[in-house]
């Protein structure tokens, strides 16, 4: 990639698709992640505004609580964020780990205290196993900021609780309380919702209109 104006400057692609570029930001001696809208087709401008700003809403309500992103500036092109070290779940499975687990639930607990629910913890490129192996969460693009104690918050937060659940059923599955086995077999009627009529919708923009595989390396299906 050509060199920016500022010499202390150095760039790295870390993924590009149709909603824009994200990129790992060097200058002056700190790193930081942007992504760039600027590269977004014309048609999906939109959209991915949309994502962005969602996110750059729900950072900003986090105010650089730990183990999340910090939001460092939102223009309505770039929306850079503090970098995150640390490697995604399926990259660095969290086997046998019963504390990241435990810690997992107390950091999404942290995260819907804040009236945030994450809204894509299926995936798991979006949960970080960092280097004294303690969870981060990342990617806030589909977040919903709202009143905790709104019963629509409290279902969207269950759901949260849910994906957290199979990610620890896939990898440390014999730790499984009794009370977290049954929440596992009962999803909301939010998430029967969302697969009778968003689901087919998601598919079908993403796999045939933008030709990406869904969930791909990112986790137990729902």
């Amino acid at each position: 990639m050509p060199a920016m104006a500022n010499t202390d400057e150095r760039i790295q692609i870390l993924k590009s698709d149709s909603f824009g570029r994200i990129l790992l930001v060097h200058r002056d001696g700190r790193r930081f992640v942007r992504r760039d809208l600027g590269a977004t087709p014309w048609w999906l401008r939109a959209p991915a505004w949309w994502l962005a700003r969602r996110e750059a809403r729900a950072l900003e309500r986090l105010d650089g609580m730990a183990a999340t992103p910090r939001l460092l500036g939102w223009d309505g092109r770039w929306l850079d964020r503090s970098y995150m070290d640390g490697a995604a779940m399926h990259q660095r499975p969290p086997r046998g780990d019963l504390a990241y687990f435990r810690a997992a639930r107390r950091l999404l607990q942290r995260v819907h205290r804040h009236g945030i629910v994450h809204n894509d913890l299926a995936k798991e490129a979006n949960w970080l196993v960092r280097a004294d192996g303690t969870p981060a969460l990342i990617d806030f693009q589909l977040a919903v900021c709202g009143d905790p104690r709104a019963r629509w918050m409290r279902l969207l937060a269950r759901e949260d609780l849910r994906h957290l659940l199979k990610h620890k059923r896939m990898y440390c599955g014999d730790a499984l309380t009794p009370v977290e086995r049954r929440l596992l077999k009962r999803p909301s009627w939010v998430r029967d919702l969302w697969f009778a009529t968003g689901k087919p919708l998601y598919r079908f923009v993403t796999r045939r209109l933008l030709r990406w595989e869904d969930n791909e390396g990112q986790g137990p299906k729902a």
